[in-house]
């Protein structure tokens, strides 16, 4: 069974138990998708989208036409309506929309879900970033606080410390949440700049 097929059962699944929401999307059992404000928007004043494809570039700018580099940031534009033919086609639109949200989220609920420790991670760091390691634990939290919690819907696994616990995050009951296992690139490339303002 191919990777689509394995997370449309497991979309399916959760479809059947009420989760709904992903992210900025909602999601339909008639193979919809929609951005979950436009909930009370009548389906003939969105723009109709019939291939998964679309969610590409759906994806690709924010309301204002600013291009997303992250496609996790709260910014997602309105005004579309996806109507696809199946499961399979849900799948892909939403890989397209938020990357290997459904497979992160499968390996957590059957406990694989592998985390890297933002230490760890900023520890294989070389070249121009490599200066990443000397960022204090204190501006490490800052950090994930303005541009994790604030700037990404994902809900982060990794920790600043090796020593912490990783709090167990909340969710809504209709909620397929957006994971984080480790620090992304965007992340790390803050945090250099934040090393760098310090030495000024």
């Amino acid at each position: 069974m191919s990777s689509y097929a394995l997370s449309a059962v497991l979309l399916s699944k959760l479809l059947i138990e009420g989760k709904n929401c992903i992210g900025e999307i909602l999601l339909g059992n008639d193979f919809s998708l929609r951005h979950r404000e436009d909930i009370h928007v009548d389906a003939s004043k969105l723009k109709l989208h019939e291939h998964p494809d679309a969610a590409r570039e759906i994806a690709r700018y924010d309301g204002e036409g600013n291009y997303r580099p992250l496609k996790t940031a709260p910014s997602l534009c309105r005004g579309w309506l996806l109507r696809l033919q199946n499961m399979e086609e849900m799948v892909l639109a939403l890989d397209f929309f938020y990357p290997a949200a459904l497979n992160l989220y499968g390996a957590w609920l059957e406990k694989n879900l592998k985390t890297t420790l933002l230490r760890e991670t900023l520890n294989r760091q070389s070249g121009m970033y490599r200066v990443t390691q000397q960022i204090s634990d204190e501006q490490a939290a800052a950090l994930i606080k303005k541009q994790c919690h604030e700037g990404c819907l994902r809900k982060t696994l990794w920790m600043a410390m090796s020593d912490q616990n990783v709090e167990p995050f909340n969710m809504n009951k209709n909620e397929i949440p957006l994971l984080c296992r480790e620090a992304c690139n965007l992340f790390v490339a803050q945090a250099r700049k934040v090393v760098k303002e310090e030495k000024k």
